[in-house]
């Protein structure tokens, strides 16, 4: 047996490692019988940190609503990388990632540190798997952090001990709401949570999301809303002027809020037509 966590085969489904599940190091606050977004994320993105039942939901029904939702992470992570090296351009070095998930191969803070080793990050996420690995990962690092908690709540994250030792506010920071959105759902004030989070950064900072949206005939929304009923985590797909109000008043860069594969995309082979990428994304600025 190997000495990893986890090992197995190829799934012939995903292209992605099938894994077998050894537990016995994860927290016992950590829910395995029902699947969470975060583990099937690290699942689709080829991560070991997942569970059968995140692996066996993903496969048997999320994949026959949503046959595409691997491409669209692999974007979705895409993006996330041009993103990050586009505001380390602009000379950001401090990030708050919010509903980071697992932090896979290609993370945030691993391309901010190819760039500036100085770089801060500091990840919020509830999912108890990915704040144990987070932490493993991050172990010896005075300058990247993994908070746990709610983002659905920013005051507790902003005020956070850990977020304000790491972050300066007074310093342009980047935000990163990457996929997370969508699980903000209508009666937690989507619009009121992103608020509170853009009017604690100081000017010249910026906010990156990418959304699930329904404005695609690729995306069953329906469908996949009532399945992810059954998991940890439920979704609301928005529409392009929804997605749009969330970022305020802060102003979008060139090329605007589009899809994934078509924000500042670094060859002509990575764009994808609007009709077959089922995520909203775009970068803003506060001025």
């Amino acid at each position: 047996m190997s000495d990893r966590p986890w090992a197995g085969t190829r799934s012939p489904r995903t292209g992605v490692n099938r894994v077998s599940q050894q537990t016995n190091w994860v927290p016992t606050s950590v829910n395995i019988d029902k699947p969470s977004a975060a583990r099937m994320y690290d699942y689709l993105l080829g991560g070991s940190h997942n569970f059968a039942v995140d692996r066996e939901f993903l496969e048997n029904t999320i994949l026959a609503i949503q046959p595409e939702i691997k491409r669209f992470a692999i974007m979705n992570r895409a993006f996330m990388r041009r993103a990050m090296l586009f505001m380390l351009d602009q000379g950001i070095r401090q990030f708050l990632d919010l509903g980071s998930g697992i932090p896979t191969v290609g993370n945030v803070h691993e391309i901010a540190h190819r760039v500036d080793p100085s770089a801060r990050v500091v990840y919020v996420d509830n999912e108890h798997v990915a704040v144990a690995h987070g932490q493993l990962l991050l172990e010896g690092k005075s300058n990247v952090v993994i908070v746990q908690g709610d983002i659905t709540k920013p005051g507790l994250i902003l005020s956070d001990q850990e977020t304000r030792r790491v972050l300066d506010f007074d310093q342009p920071i980047g935000l990163l709401a990457i996929t997370i959105g969508h699980y903000i759902l209508d009666d937690q004030d989507p619009e009121q949570v992103f608020a509170a989070y853009r009017d604690a950064l100081p000017s010249g900072s910026y906010l990156a999301m990418t959304h699930l949206t329904s404005d695609f005939s690729v995306v069953n929304a329906d469908e996949l809303t009532d399945a992810m009923k059954k998991s940890q985590n439920n979704v609301r797909a928005r529409t392009r002027s929804e997605v749009l109000s969330l970022f305020g008043d802060f102003e979008l860069v060139e090329p605007g809020l589009v899809t994934t594969s078509q924000w500042r995309p670094e060859t002509p082979g990575e764009i994808e037509d609007p009709e077959r990428d089922g995520l909203y994304a775009g970068v803003a600025r506060r001025r």
